[in-house]
C-alpha cells in the first residue's frame, strides 16, 4: 500500500541532497542525476561536491554545515531560487558516527552525534517546511538507520539519534500527508560508507552505497514510508524489536558478546 505519492518520473524535477559528499548521499544524487533529475548537492566539504558537479553535468554545489541554522536558511532560499520554487525532494542524509559506550562516555561526542544526525534535520525543517506546507507538494526524506530501532552495543551516540529521526518522521508523517506533502524514513543495514569503515567488527549483509541508492529510488517509486535495507538483515532486526526485554538483550548478547 502507497502511503505516499509515488515518485517515479525524476527527469527535469528538483531534488536537494544534504549530506552528498560521500556515502549513500552521493551515491543516490548520482542516481537521481542519471534519471534526469536537476541535483543540488550540499556537504561540509566544498571540493567533494565540486567533484560531483564536474562529473554531473548540470547539477549545483551548494556547501553548507547542517549545524548552522543560518547556513540552512540561505542555503533553502537558493534552492528555492534554482527550482522556480519547492523541490520535488528533500534528502537529509549527514551523518555522523563514531563507537562509543558507556564505559568510555564522551559527552563531546554524544553532542557531536545530537548536532549533525538530528538538530541539523530540525534546522532543515526550520527552512523548508513553509515552503513545503504552503505549496502542498514535495517530498521530505530522513536518512535513520536499523541502530535506532533499539539499543546496541557500541551505538550509545549514534542509536538514540536515530531513534529519534524514525519518531520524528512519523510524527511529520501525520501532520504533513493530510497537506500533501510526502515524508518516508530510510532505515538501512551496514553500507559500506566512509562512515562503517571504522568498524571493527564483522558487518553481517554488506552493501555498497550504490544499492542502497537503488533500494530508495524502488521505495520512493513505490511510495512507502519506511525503506529498510538488505531485507535479509533487516528482516531479523525489525523481528528482534518485537521480542520481550529479556529474550531481546539475551539475544543481542548472545549475537554480539557484549
Amino acid at each position: 500500500m502507497a502511503l505516499n505519492p509515488p515518485l517515479r518520473d525524476w527527469a527535469g524535477r528538483w531534488v536537494w541532497i544534504v549530506g552528498a559528499s560521500s556515502g549513500i548521499g552521493r551515491a543516490t544524487a548520482a542516481a537521481l542525476h542519471a534519471r534526469g533529475a536537476r541535483v543540488v548537492v550540499s556537504a561540509r566539504q566544498a571540493a567533494a561536491l565540486d567533484d560531483f558537479v564536474r562529473q554531473h553535468a548540470g547539477s549545483f554545489a551548494l556547501p553548507l554545515d547542517v549545524t548552522q541554522a543560518d547556513d540552512l536558511r540561505n542555503a533553502t532560499h537558493t534552492v528555492q531560487r534554482l527550482a522556480g520554487g519547492t523541490p520535488e525532494l528533500v534528502l537529509y542524509c549527514a551523518g555522523h558516527y563514531q563507537a562509543q559506550r558507556a564505559t568510555a562516555y564522551d559527552a563531546r561526542e554524544m553532542e557531536r552525534h545530537l548536532a549533525v544526525n538530528y538538530v541539523g534535520v530540525l534546522h532543515l525543517l526550520a527552512a523548508v517546511l513553509p515552503l513545503m506546507t504552503a505549496a502542498r507538494r514535495g517530498h521530505l526524506s530522513l536518512v535513520g538507520s536499523v541502530a535506532g530501532y533499539r539499543g546496541l552495543p557500541m551505538s550509545l551516540a549514534y542509536g538514540p539519534t536515530k531513534a529519534a529521526l524514525n519518531n520524528l518522521a512519523e510524527t511529520l508523517y501525520l501532520d504533513l500527508h493530510p497537506l500533501g506533502v510526502g515524508v518516508s524514513i530510510v532505515n538501512p543495514g551496514f553500507v559500506d560508507t566512509p562512515l562503517t569503515t571504522q568498524n571493527r567488527f564483522k558487518m553481517p549483509a554488506l552493501i555498497t552505497p550504490d544499492e542502497a541508492a537503488r533500494q530508495m529510488l524502488k521505495g520512493w517509486a513505490r511510495g512507502r514510508f519506511e525503506m529498510n535495507f538488505p531485507r535479509r538483515f533487516t528482516a531479523w532486526v525489525r523481528l528482534l524489536r518485537c521480542l520481550p526485554d529479556a529474550w531481546y538483550f539475551a539475544a543481542v548478547r548472545g549475537m554480539t558478546g557484549a
